[in-house]
């Protein structure tokens, strides 16, 4: 099958846990036989990554108004020129001037395409009326002429027929994990020996530095545990989006900015061994589509506590994978920190519990034929449309 992957960027430190799943997908289909193309931008692209999808074509556009809007004028006549030769296209992300251009030449050329918008439908944060606008004019028709769209929780399900997408176009597919990356994680301390970090109990946030993450929360939360535990330290690994001004002031206000430390961006070997060194994960996101990084987490033997007001709280119930805590809630925060850090062996051991089940049921190889059969019945559907009545 010819497989067609746009997206913005192919950089995991600008494109976060969307690249990381393109990337995966791709190279998982290739593996399987089939003819993989990646539409992306040229900025801050990863040659490293490139050169690292071996069988998947990579076609770069240059890309401008970087990164609020990625436009790619190219793609234009990229895509009116070699469109006619996929058989199918997976969206990625929901709003974006590749959709609107890819959309077009898909409804012309009668290629039909699956719509993933990895919980990038709500217009809550930022730029709202430009949203509102994109929508009006582009996204309907989007939402409207996919085959499909896939949602990664029973959150992400109920998002698309909240925006008028009829339950029977609405698929529901795991977010599927690279569990072989984790079949031999580095050993334990290097993270520690690396920042000094010694015995210390770690809590940690792995993932962009923005407000949508709750890492203001978070540490609130922290600053009542480091009360009781002046030797602990909140460990904040991820690439500033806009928002560590911020939490550098409220932990200063809160007299703690010396417990905190701000890795920058890990990945590969260094987001491991951090993973490995934490004693616990924390995501208190106002809106997450699913449990990306603390299954990671898991994966690692880590303990991790969600929030249970989004999809990564649905993901981590469903598994038993960790603790819930009510969102916003600080207190029950800052119990459920020392609830873990009080009692690592049975942390730990809910932790190995569900990273078995992530091995057995959510391995990147085994999900990857539930696309094979979502893109196969799209196609299809489209040779049927097309035949005479």
């Amino acid at each position: 099958m010819r497989i067609l992957h746009p997206y913005l960027v192919l950089s995991v430190s600008a494109g976060g846990g969307t690249t990381d799943f393109i990337y995966q997908l791709a190279r998982a289909q290739a593996r399987r036989g089939h003819e993989v193309t990646i539409y992306t931008g040229d900025y801050r692209l990863d040659p490293k990554l490139v050169r690292s999808l071996d069988g998947v074509r990579i076609r770069v556009f240059r890309s401008w108004l970087n990164p609020s809007f990625c436009l790619m004028p190219q793609l234009i006549s990229g895509a009116r020129q070699e469109l006619l030769r996929f058989d199918i296209i997976h969206l990625h992300v929901y709003r974006s001037f590749q959709n609107v251009v890819l959309r077009h030449f898909a409804a012309r050329y009668r290629v039909p395409y699956v719509l993933d918008a990895h919980g990038s439908l709500d217009r809550f944060v930022r730029k709202r009326q430009v949203k509102t606008a994109f929508d009006a004019l582009f996204g309907r028709r989007i939402l409207r002429d996919a085959a499909r769209c896939i949602g990664e929780t029973e959150m992400g399900v109920r998002e698309y027929t909240e925006w008028g997408v009829g339950a029977e176009r609405v698929v529901r597919i795991s977010a599927p994990f690279p569990v072989q990356e984790f079949a031999a994680v580095p050993p334990r301390g290097e993270f520690r020996q690396r920042h000094g970090l010694g015995d210390r109990p770690v809590v940690m946030f792995l993932g962009r530095i923005h407000w949508i993450k709750g890492i203001d929360i978070l540490t609130q939360a922290f600053a009542r545990v480091s009360a009781r535990r002046p030797d602990a330290l909140l460990a904040i690994a991820g690439p500033d989006d806009g928002y560590r001004g911020t939490l550098e002031t409220l932990s200063a206000r809160l007299g703690i900015q010396d417990r905190v430390l701000f890795t920058g961006f890990l990945g590969g070997a260094h987001k491991l061994s951090a993973l490995v060194d934490a004693d616990v994960v924390v995501q208190t996101s106002r809106y997450e589509q699913g449990a990306w990084a603390p299954i990671e987490a898991v994966l690692c033997g880590t303990p991790i506590i969600v929030s249970d007001n989004s999809g990564a709280g649905e993901d981590v119930r469903r598994m038993d994978a960790g603790y819930l805590v009510e969102f916003g809630n600080v207190g029950d925060l800052a119990g459920k920190i020392e609830h873990v850090l009080d009692r690592p062996e049975e942390a730990r051991a809910k932790a190995r519990a569900a990273a078995a089940y992530v091995t057995e049921h959510l391995s990147m190889d085994k999900c990857v034929v539930e696309y094979e059969r979502l893109y196969e019945a799209c196609v299809q559907e489209q040779v049927a449309a097309a035949l005479p009545v």
